[in-house]
Formats: structure tokens, sequence, C-alpha cells
């Protein structure tokens, strides 16, 4: 332990919020008092800490191998400078070859089939609506909120998200609108009080369809809209959408199935009509996941099978498959202070999570807000708008020069 102890002591004083260690049976490591302190149940995370491996600290938390003392904000700050540089670059710097292209390519293809979206679809969003209810705004909104006032709550940005999103397709009444990946309801239900489509949306969550048909039912919208559990793959061709909307939805689509997916949509929109793809996409163009453990973090206890990619690669596969980019928003802080918002609420609400759900669940929650949180506000990932359209014009034999959209000249209409 002797040199141990010296490594750890040399790497607690490199920070500049002050972090304590304790060890099993008492043994303090760090000042006293301090921001944030560990509380090792057993050895094993002593050399996680020291080597900086913040994904596999992570994991200790969600395994009860530590405990920490102090808020999660601290906590955060704690880990930035213990990972000391961005951590999407990773091998990242590395070159990729044309054989570790290939071996990505078919590992994406691998753990995207249809059985498998829908067992990692449900391993997320199945945990418990009651758990999801808890943290989330009353329209259990689970996706980046848009404060379109800086002084807005987050129940009101999510409504001003789902506004926003309306205004961007230009919905309207009359008009057949596509959810793709419509979670409990939040847009599609907006979609047609507010605007009086004709909307359906479509879910692998078991949890998230029975929620949403029970909503439409005591809202009286049985007729016009409907929810149905569907893979994106099996949506029927043969009566075109005027507007379909993606939110939150294709990082679960994998690099591999992205040039299928913008295909499928292409087929599925009226020429003419209007996608709304909203999401989250890498930071950088070196690497599209999170180094230090982070990402094999998130692919054990949240997101199985996610996979992002930067807008760039996003917009060319878009592109290929025959939409046309119209207009591409960031709204990377807007993410940052959404996950503030459900951490907050989660911790508000911690007595209560344990009580319907696992503990591990709660611990993984804990740090997965707190830390995405993090790495939005380091620009480490990113959120994207990206509304594209199917042009009314001749573009299953030519380019995409000269076909038209009906899509305004300027981003007025949006902001009205």
């Amino acid at each position: 332990m002797g040199a141990l102890d010296t490594v750890l002591e040399r790497k607690l004083a490199t920070l500049s919020l002050p972090l304590a260690v304790v060890l099993p049976g008492g043994r303090r490591f760090g000042p006293e008092p301090a921001h944030v302190t560990l509380h090792l149940k057993e050895l094993g995370p002593l050399a996680h800490i020291v080597a900086g491996r913040i994904g596999r600290v992570a994991q200790d938390y969600v395994e009860g191998r530590l405990d920490f003392e102090g808020t999660l904000r601290d906590l955060m700050a704690v880990a930035r400078q213990m990972l000391g540089a961005d951590p999407t670059e990773g091998s990242g710097r590395e070159p990729i070859t044309w054989w570790r292209g290939i071996v990505r390519e078919v590992r994406s293809r691998n753990r995207h089939r249809r059985e498998t979206d829908a067992r990692q679809v449900q391993f997320h969003y199945d945990v418990s609506d009651d758990f999801y209810a808890l943290w989330l705004d009353p329209l259990r909104v689970y996706s980046c909120a848009y404060y379109r006032e800086r002084q807005m709550g987050i129940a009101q940005a999510q409504e001003a998200k789902l506004d926003h999103i309306c205004k961007k397709l230009m919905l309207r009444e009359g008009e057949r609108f596509l959810d793709i990946g419509a979670g409990w309801g939040g847009l599609l239900l907006w979609a047609a009080e507010h605007y009086g489509v004709k909307a359906h949306g479509i879910t692998l969550s078991r949890n998230q369809h029975a929620y949403v048909n029970r909503l439409i039912d005591e809202r009286g919208l049985r007729g016009r809209v409907t929810m149905e559990l569907l893979d994106y793959r099996d949506l029927p061709e043969d009566e075109p959408w005027d507007k379909i909307a993606s939110v939150g939805m294709f990082e679960h689509v994998g690099l591999a199935r992205l040039p299928e997916y913008f295909q499928k949509i292409h087929r599925l929109l009226k020429p003419g009509g209007l996608l709304m793809n909203h999401g989250i996409t890498a930071g950088g163009t070196r690497n599209g996941q999170l180094g230090a453990g982070m990402g094999d973090f998130i692919e054990r206890y949240i997101f199985p099978g996610g996979e992002l990619l930067h807008v760039s690669k996003v917009l060319q596969v878009m592109s290929e498959a025959q939409l046309e980019p119209l207009d591409v928003e960031s709204l990377r802080p807007h993410y940052a202070r959404t996950l503030w918002a459900w951490s907050d609420g989660l911790e508000s609400h911690l007595e209560a999570a344990r009580r319907v759900t696992r503990e591990s669940v709660v611990r993984a929650y804990r740090l997965y807000l707190a830390g995405c949180a993090m790495c939005f506000e380091q620009g480490w990932i990113s959120l994207f708008q990206m509304v594209a359209a199917r042009p009314s014009g001749d573009v299953e034999t030519g380019p995409l020069r000269g076909a038209q959209s009906g899509y305004p000249f300027n981003r007025g209409y949006m902001y009205r």
C-alpha cells in the first residue's frame, strides 16, 4: 500500500476542488473537510481512482463498492479534473484504418437487429414508469428541452420544445403526422391537440405503448391519435406522411443502419414533406464514443447499443438518402440545463425512487444524468435538431438541385 498511498496523495494534491478518500477501516486521505468524500467499502476501487478510470469508479459506485458525500455538481467537477482531457478523443487520435472501419461497421450491424433493438430499448425505457415520473416533467418528455426564456422551469421548457418542433415542421390541421420513437406521447398528443393533425406514433417500449394508449382514451383522442408497438423498419409505405418527427431515437439506430433509417424515412414522406430529426451527436469528429470508460458505463447500465455520430456524418447520410437538410440548430447548452433539472429532480426524490426500482438503477441514473450534464457543458457530446425535406422534384434519378420543398426563405415563421 505504501507506493499506492504516495500516488493517491499526489493525485489528490493536483485537484483544485478538495477530494478525500476514506479506506475500509477509516484511514483517510485528502483534506478535512472536503467538497467530495469517497468512502471505499473495499480496496478494489482505489486503483481505479489513482488511474483516473472514471468509468470504473462509476461502476464501483453502482455496484456498491463505494459511496460518496457531496453534491453531484461537485462530484462531476472532480471527475472532470481527474479526466484531465477530452474523453471523446481516446484512441480516436489514431487514424481509423480500413479494417478497423469494417470491424466497427459489422459490430454496429450485428447489435442493431430487430430483436436486439427491442431488447435494448426495453432495457432502458421499461425500468419503471413511476421512476421516470419522479423526475421528468408532467408530460414525461424524455429529450432535450428548449429554454426559449431563461427563467423557464423544466415543464415550461419542454412545452416550448414541443411547440418549437411543431412550428419547424409547419404542422397544419388535417395533416398526417408520424412520430418515430414517440416515448410517453408528449409530442404526439401536443401536435394533435394544438395543431389538429392526425397523429400516429410508434415505440418498442411496452410500457410506453400501454401508457400512451391510456392517455389517448382518457383525452378522447381515439380516431385522431394512434400508438403502435412497432419497429420503424416495419412501417407500411403505402400511404406516405406529410410530416415526420424522430426525437431522441436515431441514437439507437447505429452507424451501420443509418443509411437504411434515412432511406426508410424518405419512402415514408410525401414529396415536399418535412422531417425533424432531433438527437444526440458526438461532440468531435474523431471518435463517436466517450472514452475513459464512460461509454462502457452507459453501455452497461443505461443505453446498451447506443452509438453517437458527429452531425456532419448524420447530414452526409441524410443527404445521400435524398433528404435535403434545410435547417440545423444546436441545442447543446439546453440539454446541459435539461439534464441538471432531471438530476435535481431525482435527487429530491431518492427515497421514493428506491421504492419503485432497484438501488443499482437509482445509483446508475444519479451518475448518468449528472455525468451527461457535464459532458454537454464541456462540448464532449452535442444535440442537434435537423429539419430536412423530401424534395418534390425528380430526385429518384437526378440531383437535388432544382427540386422544391415549399420551405420558407427565412426562419421568421419559427419564432412567431
